[in-house]
C-alpha cells in the first residue's frame, strides 16, 4: 500500500499539541525541533548561512556560470530550484526585495551544501522579481503589481526554456502571497505541453510552519507570521542585516470586519477554515488599514528567532533534492506514459541531452494540450 493510503504514524514531541510523521520528512523536522541552539548554529554553518546574497557571484546561478560548467554540473544534478519573490513594500525598515532575498539566500545555502557533497543543485536568477499580488495590495507605494496572467505566462515560458535545457525537475521556492498563481502556472504548463518531469511549488515558510510557533506553543516568536512583521524582520536581520534599519520598524494591526477565526495567518498556524488568500472584502485593504506596509509587530524581530526555521527549510530542501535524485537520477524523468498523454517513442528525441546527437528542442514538439496561451 502506498504512503498516501496508509494512516501515518506520529512521533510525539515535548509539546502535547505537536507531532511529526514517522517518515523521512517528519524525522527530518523532528531532528531540527530537538536540536539545541548550538546545534542549530552548526547546521547553519554547514550551509554558510548567513552569507551575502550571491546574485552577482560567479558560479552561483545558471546565468552566472560559464556554459561548460553548467553542462557538467547538470550531468551530476539536473534539479533546478527557482527563487520566487516580488517587489513589495515591507515597511520603512526593510527592502522591497525582501521576499526575493529570503528565498534566494536560502537556496544559495542549499547550493553551497550540495556542492560540498559533490553534486550541487542548480539555481536560476529569480524569474519573478515583481510578482503577482492579491487585490488588497493594490495602491501601496513601493509595491509593483504585475497582472496575474502576464506573470503566469512569463513563468511558463521560463519553465519551458529550462526543460529544453535539460532541467526537467523544477522546484519553485516561494515567499510571496501569489501561491495560487504559481500552482496555476504548473497546471497550465502541463495541460499545454504534457512533458515528463517533476514540477513543484513550495511556500517555504508554510513547509516548516512548526518552527514559526509562538512562545506559548513552544516556539520563540511573540506573534504569528503575517507580513513584514516579527517573522520577516527576523529573517532580514539574519540574512541581510545591512538592509534592515530597526529605527524605522513599527507595530501595526490590520482591520477585519468579522470576528477572528475564519481566516488563517501566513503559515496556517490555527488550521482555520480558510487560508488568508481565500477571500477579499472581509478586511480593509492595506492602503486603508496598514499603509506602513507592515502587518504585525516588526519591532519584535531578532536574527536569533529566524535561525531554527531557516535550519529546518535548509534540511528539508536538501532531503527533497536527495530523494528526487534517488528516484530519478540525472538525465531521467518519471515514466512518459504514466505522467503525460504522450508516448515514450514520441518523446525519445526530446529527452536526449540538449545538443547531443539526435536531440530535438522541445519547441518542435507538436502541441496536444488544452492550456491557453492567453
Amino acid at each position: 500500500m502506498s504512503d498516501q493510503l496508509e494512516t501515518p504514524i506520529l512521533i510525539p514531541t515535548d509539546r502535547p499539541d505537536l507531532f511529526f510523521e514517522d517518515n523521512t520528512v517528519g524525522r527530518c523536522k523532528k531532528e531540527v525541533w530537538d536540536s539545541s541552539d548550538e546545534e542549530i548554529d552548526a547546521i547553519l554553518a554547514e550551509y554558510g548561512v548567513p552569507s551575502p546574497c550571491e546574485w552577482g557571484k560567479a558560479g552561483s546561478y545558471i546565468q552566472t556560470t560559464v556554459r561548460h560548467e553548467v553542462v557538467a554540473n547538470r550531468r551530476k544534478n539536473d534539479i533546478v530550484f527557482m527563487p520566487i519573490g516580488c517587489t513589495e513594500l515591507h515597511g520603512s525598515h526593510l527592502p522591497s526585495a525582501s521576499d526575493t532575498l529570503y528565498v534566494s539566500q536560502i537556496l544559495e545555502g542549499v547550493r553551497r551544501y550540495t556542492a560540498k557533497q559533490g553534486a550541487a543543485c542548480n539555481l536560476v536568477l529569480p524569474p519573478l522579481n515583481y510578482g503577482a499580488h492579491p487585490y488588497h495590495h493594490m495602491g501601496i507605494p513601493g509595491t509593483v503589481v504585475v497582472r496575474e496572467n502576464i506573470t503566469r505566462e512569463f513563468l511558463i515560458d521560463v519553465m519551458l526554456g529550462l526543460w529544453n535545457d535539460g532541467f526537467r525537475k523544477q522546484i519553485m521556492i516561494n515567499n510571496h502571497g501569489h501561491l495560487w498563481m504559481l500552482e496555476s502556472a504548473i497546471q497550465q504548463f502541463q495541460k499545454r505541453y504534457h512533458l515528463p518531469g517533476i514540477f513543484r511549488v513550495i511556500d517555504w515558510h508554510r513547509a516548516v510552519r512548526e518552527f514559526f510557533r509562538t512562545k506559548e506553543k513552544g516556539g520563540k516568536f511573540d506573534t504569528n507570521f503575517v507580513h513584514a512583521d516579527e517573522s520577516e524582520t527576523s529573517l532580514g536581520l539574519l540574512f541581510h542585516p545591512d538592509m534592515v534599519d530597526m529605527e524605522y520598524a513599527v507595530d501595526t494591526e490590520g482591520k477585519s470586519y468579522l470576528p477572528d477565526g475564519h481566516f488563517d495567518k501566513s503559515v496556517d498556524p490555527f488550521w482555520r477554515p480558510s487560508r488568508w488568500s481565500e477571500g477579499e472584502g472581509h478586511f480593509a485593504i492595506e492602503l486603508a488599514a496598514t499603509p506602513e506596509g507592515v502587518v504585525g509587530k516588526a519591532t519584535h524581530g531578532t536574527a536569533e528567532k529566524a535561525k531554527r526555521p531557516v535550519a529546518a527549510i535548509l534540511r528539508y530542501l536538501t532531503l527533497l533534492n536527495d530523494q528526487i535524485l534517488e528516484a530519478f537520477p540525472p538525465g531521467t524523468v518519471p515514466p512518459v506514459e504514466e505522467v503525460t498523454l504522450r508516448t515514450e517513442a514520441e518523446m525519445e528525441p526530446y529527452l536526449r541531452e540538449p545538443g547531443s546527437a539526435g536531440w530535438k528542442p522541445v519547441y518542435q514538439l507538436p502541441r496536444i494540450g488544452q492550456g491557453s496561451d492567453l
